[in-house]
This record gives C-alpha cells, sequence and structure tokens, in this order.
C-alpha cells in the first residue's frame, strides 16, 4: 500500500505543476511494478481558493509528458454545487464529485480541515493529495486498470510496509512520491523550478509559490544528497530560492556540516522558522549571530551542536583575502555581547560543544519559556542559574560535563525535570566528580517525574547494586521494587529510557526500564546506537565495536536494526575513523551468507552506498580494507551494477595509490576481476577508458620487479582476460602498452606457474581475435613462443588449447598473412593437428563461453583446415560435457547450420565432418528441459 496525503498553500500554477511531477513520478512507480503499458487513472482533488469544491483530473501515462503544462487531453471536472449545510459544516467536509455522470465516493479531507476556521479557509488556496495503491503480487491482466481512490488519513504515515516470513524483512518499497518528485525537482533544479540567471545565480520561477512542507523537505533533502550522494551537484545559490518568503516558505530546516556557510544563513534570513537545527557547521561565523537574530520572535526549537566557531569574529574584518576567510579560531575574537534576548518563544536549545569562554549564563538569562536545554561539552563553574526555570524545564543534558556537589544540589531542584542525562565518555581523565549511591538516590528521589536518566559512562566508588545472595529471584523484572540497582527501588514507576553504557550496572539482572543502554546483550548495544549516533560518535562506535563483536562471535538476532543502524550511523559521519572503522567491520558480518536471506534489495543497496562513501571520504586503510571486503559479500557484479562505475573509479583509485597495504591490493583486485566478469561489452569498454588495462599492467609490472607471483600476479591477468573479451579497443589498449612484452617476461621467469600461463593465453585468445591485431602477433618470436606453448599440460589441456586458439586464429587469415620465413606455417599447422589429438574430448573446462561467434566463424572457411578442426573440437567438448549449458547458445547462433555447411566442403578433413555431425547429432538429441511456470 502506497500512501500519500499533504495539505499546504499553493496558487494553481504552481497546483498543476506539482500535480504532473506527482502524477509522473506515481507512474514511474508503478510501472516498476510491472504494470507498465496499462493505463493509470488518477484523480487529485484539489481545495480551490474561496471555494469548498473540488477539482477533478483524469489523466493517464500517455497524455502526460513531463515538465509540459495540461493539455487538451486532460480532462477537467469542476463542481461548484455544494450545499450551504455543506459550507457551513465546521468539522468536517464531504463534498459530492461527478465525474463523467458516474458519481464517486464521499471525501473526507481529513482532520487538518475541521479544525481550520472558516474565514482561514476561504482566504488559503489547499491542496490535499490522497492515493492509495494497491499493487498485485502478479502481472496486471491486460483489460485490468490500476485504480486509485482516497486513502483514510491514518494511514498517511505509513511510508513503507513490513513483511513477516519467519523473521521480519524489509520489502523493497519505493520511496513516497513525495520524496520522488523532490529528488528529482533537486536534480533538475533548471528544469523545474528554477533557471539561471547570468548563467550562474539560481532563481526561481517568479510564477511559483510553494509552502513550507515542500520547501522544508526540498532544503532538508538537499542536504541529505549533499552529503550522501556523490554525483549530486553543490549548489552555491541555492539556499537564495527560499530568500523571499512570499513565493517560498520554511518554518523547519535542519543543516549540518561544513557545506554551510554564512551568507547560505543570511539567504533564509527573511523566513519565521520555527525549528532550526545547526550540526558540526564549522564554517558559520560571527556573521550569522545576527541571522539567528532575525529568527527570535519566531523560533521555539534551536539547535547549535558543534558550531564551535559561531561565536567568534575576525579581529580584522575585511583584511583577509575570501581564500584566507576559512575559520581559524585563532585568528579570531570571542562575541561577549550576543545573547538570546528577544527570543521569546524559545521552548528547546541545543548549545552542545559551545566555545570555550562564552559566558553561559549571560547568553540564557533572558530566556523565560525555556522548557529542554543540552550544554553537552560546556564547562560550567556553577549552574545556579539554572534554577531560573526550575518550574518549567523538563529536559536537561549535562554530557561530559564535570559536575560537583553544587551541580547536583542545582538538578534536585528542578522538580520538572523528566529527561536527565549526566553521562559522560569515560576515556576522558579530567573527571573528578564521582557518582555514588547516596547521589543517585538524591537524583531519584528529588526527580519523582523522572522517565528518562542517564548515567553512562560513571564509575561507581559505592556499589549501587544489591549484593547477589538478595537479589530478587525469577525471571528479569522492571519492577522499581525489585530493582538490582537500590537507588532506583525508590521509583514510581520504570523509566522509559535509562543510559548505562560503560558501567557495570548494565549487568544486572532486574532494570526498572524498558529501554537500557549498556553492553550485556545485543537489544541494549543497538539501545545505546541508537541512543548515542548523532551527537555522540565516539560513544556510538564503541558499541558499533560490541555489535560487531556479537555478529562475528555469536549471532545477531535484530538483523534488520542493527543494519539500518550502522548505515545511519556511517552516514551521518562519514569523516569520522572510529565510526568508519567499526561501522564497515560491523558491515562485513552483517552482510554475509548467514543474513543473506533477511536483507531486502533495497537495504542491500544501502550498505553498498555507504561502503563507497567510506571508501570515497576517508582513505584510510583499515577502512579501505573492511569496505572491500565487505564489498566481497555481495553478488558481483550484479548487486553492484548500480554503482558500477563508481565502484571501479574506487578500485582503480586504491590500486594506483603509490603506497598499497597487500592485503587491500589483493582484494581490490580480486574486486576488479569480478566486476569486468560477465558484464556487456559497454562496460568493458567504459572500465577500459577509466584506466582499468594500464593499472593491471602496472600491477604486473611491479610484481615482475619484486619477481613474485602472487594472488595479485595471477587476477590482474585473469581480470585482463575478461576485460579484453570481445572488446577491441581494451585489447589494442593491451598491446599499445606493452603487453606482449610482460607476457613474455611472466612466461620466462615464472615457467612453472600453471593458472598465470592459463590466464596469459586466454587473454591472447582475446587478442588473437580480433582481425586488425592479428598481425601485431604474427612475428617469429611470439608464433614459436605459441607453437611450444602446444605441448604443454599445464592445468589440463587449457594452456594448449589456449595457445591453440591463438594460432587458429592468425591461420584463419590464410596464407598470404604468414610472411615469415621461420617457423613455416605448415610446421605450426602440423604441431597444431598433433596437439588437438592429443587431447581428451571428455576434459572438464576452466572457461565460460558467453558466446559461440568467435569459433563459429572458423567454421565456414577452406583456408586454414586446422583452424576449422579446432573450432569444431572445440565445440564438440562444450556440448558433450556441458549441454544444458552449451546446446542451446550453439543452437541460438546458428551453429547448426555452420556445422552442415562444413559436412558440405570438400576440403574439410574427414575427422572435422565425423566431429561436426556428432555435434549436430548430440544438438539434435537434446531437450531443453522448459521451466514449469504453471505453480
Amino acid at each position: 500500500m502506497l500512501v500519500l496525503r499533504c495539505s499546504f498553500r499553493v496558487n494553481m500554477r504552481g497546483l498543476i505543476i506539482i500535480a504532473q511531477y506527482l502524477v509522473y513520478f506515481y507512474v514511474k512507480v508503478a510501472t516498476s511494478y510491472c504494470v507498465q503499458q496499462y493505463t493509470t487513472l488518477c484523480r487529485i482533488y484539489f481545495w480551490v481558493e474561496k471555494n469548498e469544491s473540488f477539482l477533478t483530473a483524469g489523466c493517464s501515462p500517455e497524455t502526460f509528458p513531463l515538465g509540459k503544462r495540461l493539455t487538451r487531453k486532460w480532462t477537467l471536472f469542476v463542481d461548484r454545487r455544494a450545499s450551504k449545510k455543506e459550507k457551513r459544516s465546521e468539522n468536517r467536509n464531504i463534498v459530492k464529485l461527478k465525474n463523467n455522470n458516474r458519481l464517486t465516493k464521499d471525501f473526507h479531507p481529513g482532520p487538518g480541515f475541521g479544525s481550520v476556521p472558516k474565514k482561514i479557509i476561504s482566504r488559503i488556496p489547499l491542496i490535499s493529495l490522497s492515493f492509495s495503491v494497491s499493487l498485485p503480487p502478479d502481472p496486471l491482466p491486460p483489460n485490468a486498470l490500476l485504480s486509485l481512490s482516497p486513502a483514510p488519513p491514518r494511514l498517511a504515515r505509513h511510508s513503507a510496509c513490513l513483511r513477516r516470513r519467519g523473521v521480519a524483512m524489509a520489502l523493497d518499497s519505493p520511496d513516497s512520491l513525495m520524496t520522488l518528485s523532490i529528488k528529482y525537482c533537486l536534480r533538475n533544479l533548471e528544469g523545474t523550478l528554477c533557471y539561471l540567471l547570468d548563467n550562474e545565480t539560481l532563481r526561481l520561477h517568479p510564477d511559483i509559490f510553494l509552502p513550507s512542507e515542500i520547501c522544508d523537505k526540498l532544503v532538508n533533502a538537499y542536504m541529505e544528497l549533499v552529503h550522501a550522494d556523490h554525483n549530486f551537484e553543490l549548489h552555491q545559490s541555492f539556499f537564495l530560492l527560499f530568500s523571499d518568503p512570499r513565493n517560498t516558505r520554511l518554518t523547519r530546516v535542519q543543516l549540518r556540516e561544513d557545506t554551510v556557510l554564512d551568507q547560505d544563513l543570511e539567504a533564509i534570513g527573511s523566513q519565521d522558522l520555527i525549528e532550526l537545527h545547526l550540526t558540526n557547521c564549522e564554517k558559520l561565523t560571527s556573521k550569522s549571530l545576527q541571522t539567528l537574530g532575525s529568527f527570535r520572535h519566531t523560533l521555539v526549537s534551536l539547535s547549535l551542536f558543534g558550531c564551535s566557531n559561531l561565536f567568534y569574529e575576525e579581529e580584522n574584518p575585511g583584511g583577509y583575502e575570501n581564500d584566507d576567510r576559512l575559520v581559524n579560531p585563532s585568528r579570531q575574537v570571542l562575541v561577549k555581547d550576543f545573547t538570546f534576548q528577544g527570543f521569546s518563544r524559545l521552548r528547546l536549545l541545543n548549545l552542545g560543544r559551545l566555545a570555550e569562554g562564552v559566558d553561559v549564563e549571560t547568553l540564557l538569562r533572558p530566556l523565560s519559556s525555556l522548557t529542554s536545554l543540552d550544554l553537552s561539552g560546556i564547562k560550567l563553574c556553577k549552574a545556579t542559574f539554572l534554577t531560573q526555570w526550575k518550574d518549567r524545564l523538563s529536559s536537561l543534558v549535562l554530557y561530559n560535563m564535570d559536575l560537583s556537589e553544587e551541580h547536583i544540589q542545582t538538578i534536585a531542584e528542578l522538580i520538572q525535570l523528566r529527561h536527565l542525562d549526566i553521562s559522560r565518555d569515560r576515556l576522558l581523565s579530567y573527571y573528578k566528580f564521582k557518582l555514588t549511591r547516596k547521589v543517585l538516590s538524591i537524583i531519584v528521589q528529588s526527580l519523582v517525574n523522572l522517565v528518562s536518566l542517564d548515567i553512562s559512562g560513571h564509575v561507581m566508588l559505592e556499589n549501587c547494586a544489591v549484593p547477589q545472595i538478595e537479589e530478587a529471584m525469577g525471571r528479569p523484572s522492571m519492577e522499581p521494587s525489585k530493582s538490582s540497582i537500590c537507588p532506583l527501588q525508590a521509583l514510581k514507576r520504570p523509566l522509559q529510557f535509562l543510559g548505562l553504557f560503560d558501567t557495570t550496572l548494565c549487568n544486572q539482572t532486574h532494570i526498572p526500564a524498558y529501554k537500557v543502554t549498556g553492553a550485556k546483550n545485543e537489544d541494549q548495544i543497538l539501545n545505546a546506537i541508537e541512543a548515542y549516533t548523532e551527537y555522540r560518535p565516539e560513544i556510538a562506535s564503541r558499541a558499533i565495536n560490541h555489535l560487531f563483536d556479537i555478529a562475528r562471535i555469536q549471532h545477531c538476532s535484530q538483523l534488520l536494526r542493527a543494519l539500518q543502524l550502522v548505515i545511519a550511523a556511517l552516514r551521518c559521519h562519514k569523516y569520522d575513523k572510529s565510526i568508519q572503522v567499526t561501522g564497515s567491520a560491523a558491515l562485513f558480518y552483517l552482510t554475509n551468507t548467514e543474513y543473506r536471506a533477511e536483507q531486502s534489495v533495497k537495504l542491500r543497496r544501502q550498505v553498498i552506498q555507504v561502503v563507497l562513501n567510506g571508501m570515497e571520504s576517508y582513505q584510510e586503510v583499515t577502512v579501505q580494507r573492511n569496505c572491500c571486503l565487505t564489498l566481497c559479500n555481495f553478488t558481483i557484479p550484479d548487486e553492484l551494477e548500480f554503482q558500477y562505475r563508481r565502484v571501479n573509479e574506487l578500485l582503480l583509485s586504491i590500486l594506483n595509490q603509490s603506497r598499497q597495504d597487500d592485503s587491500i591490493q589483493r582484494i581490490a583486485v580480486h574486486l576488479c576481476n569480478a566486476l569486468v566478469c560477465q558484464v556487456d561489452n559497454d562496460h568493458k569498454e567504459a572500465v577500459g577508458k577509466m584506466g582499468f588495462v594500464t593499472t593491471m599492467l602496472k600491477l604486473i609490472q611491479k610484481k615482475l620487479v619484486d619477481k613474485m607471483c602472487d594472488q595479485v600476479m595471477e587476477y590482474s591477468w585473469s581480470a585482463l582476460w575478461n576485460i579484453t573479451d570481445e572488446t577491441p579497443d581494451n585489447c589494442d589498449m593491451f598491446l599499445n602498452y606493452s603487453g606482449m612484452k610482460l607476457f613474455l617476461e611472466c612466461l620466462k621467469e615464472f615457467p612453472d606457474k600453471q593458472e598465470l600461463h592459463r590466464n596469459m593465453l586466454g587473454l591472447l585468445g582475446n587478442v588473437a581475435e580480433v582481425r586488425c591485431l592479428r598481425p601485431q602477433l604474427l612475428t617469429p618470436q611470439f608464433i614459436t613462443v605459441f607453437s611450444n606453448l602446444l605441448d604443454s599440460k599445464a592445468d589440463g589441456i587449457e594452456v594448449s588449447y589456449n595457445a591453440c586458439g591463438v594460432l587458429s586464429h592468425i591461420m584463419f587469415d590464410g596464407p598470404q598473412a604468414w610472411t615469415m620465413e621461420e617457423p613455416l606455417r605448415e610446421q605450426v599447422m602440423d604441431r597444431m593437428w598433433a596437439a588437438i589429438q592429443s587431447w581428451d574430448v571428455t576434459s572438464k573446462r576452466n572457461i565460460n563461453y558467453r558466446s559461440f561467434e568467435p569459433i563459429l566463424r572458423l567454421l565456414p572457411q577452406e583456408l586454414a583446415p586446422v583452424s576449422q578442426h579446432w573450432a569444431t573440437w572445440a565445440l564438440y567438448n562444450l556440448i558433450s560435457v556441458y549441454p544444458e549449458k552449451y546446446c542451446p547458445l550453439l543452437k541460438k547462433e546458428g551453429g547448426i547450420v555452420l556445422l552442415q555447411k562444413v559436412l558440405e566442403l570438400g576440403k574439410s578433413r574427414q575427422e572435422t565432418k565425423e566431429m561436426a555431425r556428432m555435434v549436430v547429432d548430440q544438438c539434435s538429441n537434446f531437450r531443453e528441459d522448459h521451466m514449469d511456470t504453471t505453480r
């Protein structure tokens, strides 16, 4: 079930444009579920300005061109005959619609309409979209229609479905229509919402008006794409699109990382923001404090976490070049005159990791309505000023603050607190305060409204746990009276959340809390990752490390949740070494064969994307190794094809590094080899142009210098064998970059390496298939080497077979192409005949043919009977040993007709004809076992 519902201000043209994109993306999603070519009907209900009636539009995919306005092929119906009784309705507006003389069902706009005064509704045009799509499990019959009807409002919150097949497994549900529309518009701003002014500045089309529901999603999705999608283009003037509140409305904005600059915040300074979350925006300076002041009358929630340079201004404004205006606290002075004066509506404030030296008490004193305060990582000598909000403050976070008895006394006075966080990072050594049983008892007994408490990282001087002999017997209980932690026995009810990570208390049996963070079991660990990822990566990384141990040694029972949490952590902190190391290691074990059945395609693609982001963003040996190993858990190239070019570029970048780790090099070469195996020729040619061939040749050259024939050497030749298959450009590149020279040197340096010889001869077989390149192989030195390899017994018949294949293609050019005096063509042909006759026709092969075309072209000719015989022998061997795979392929490519021509040729040898006849008979007697699809 796919549901979308939204209500917002919009003028008629903007409404039509949005409707077009929503319908277009609905059609795109629907076609992905095997309903292509079928007409799609939709009804879009519009709340028209000053009219309590609806506009109904019906369309089909064939009549809907993206980017164009409504055409005459669209049918529009307007029913303005709403009764007076309906117009007077305050709680529900139900309008009867007629479309093509057929009465539609009653449409209930939902609870949002009933709560809006009539005079406001008459002035604000609204659009209400509601789709309910049932996607059938089987393809639709040709005469079927995909129907859309209004869905109950409560369903609009469900953007994805879960399927249970023994274990919970996420469906491959498409993104919502709103999400698809937003992303499409962001990737195509010039073609949808904007135009370029002076070929560099984005400007919104003057007749487009977007409500806050759309604008908030545009900005927040833009930030997500900037940090998660390497292909997304950063627009320097993007935030200028939201500079005029008459065209665009912003209310809730979340910005993060150093891509946010002062001018970006200044561009949206005219908006009436309700929520503004700035996370780790280290390039924001004191200029943005002025912009914050413009939001003071409307702002309810503000987060400045990690904006460590926000309270610094340049000591010499205008005295630096533009390139030198990067944030540098050592060249700036602290702003001391800014306060939150005038922020009368501000309720939630996060000042985590505020710049040292800022007077927090003076800064916060003007706030009279504060209910939630986060002072993580801030040193407070005195905290008595917090008591000014003792009757209002419901949430207080003092993470990594070195507490004192005075702090505890102040906290005990904040009787309205429902959430208290006094946790800390236990690895930091500057703490003097010790959390004792007495202190914890004071907190629990004083804060009677407490529902959430976090004391993670504290080392108890006194034993807060009951003696094991006195511990309540029976199953683990959340009843406070049975609590294994003595101070918590004073609770009136179990806590909703209790943070005990990096404490010994998490190992207790009876803990009076519904959700606990710790390291005792998988549930506690996942709770810790969930709670600490966004603002405490140092804690989250240790929790992920515990998850890594569970996945490696035990069994992860909450796989989907674990994967989603690790993915979120890697996305949020792609430049954090500890998160990237532990997260990539955990992903390796969470994506292995043991857990694969529980993972959807969509989820596995998300894993691939964060792995590639890690490889791209963090050039660290451990991260690179973990990421490469994780990619090995996927089906290659199938599961990586959606990021095919990017994967190859990253792997080649790793292999081209001057200082390489041997293990990473080995894994990367293996992945490169797998990526170019069994893909189409377009992919191979594209990868060849990236420098794939030259990179492999450099690796081979380096191994030759080191006189080492290891897996890297063998995988490199194997990769060259695969990438040159039926790709003449890559074969030409191999020859132009001294590939034959390396071949001779490897043959000389490693005469006993059978697999190496097989890979090299397989590659040269691909080169020999290209007619224009064969003259470069026709030298006495090369022909002598190939002739000598005919007698090789290495790797069964493979080396001899491949050498004979190279010579067969050379012989196919006829005697006129043989310009050498030595060795003689006839002598080489005799050796080829002898080699072929020595092979066992039932030999199992270490080769995979995707097409017989290079072999089949050698059949209908009389220039080189030995080439014809080699081709016939190859076909007979393959269809005899692997009939199910190769008989259908031979029939499909017309091989039977060509073999019958061989039987008719006068110069074909009798033994060749006999073998050709056996191939024809074998294929004639072969019956394909068609799959039964009736069940």
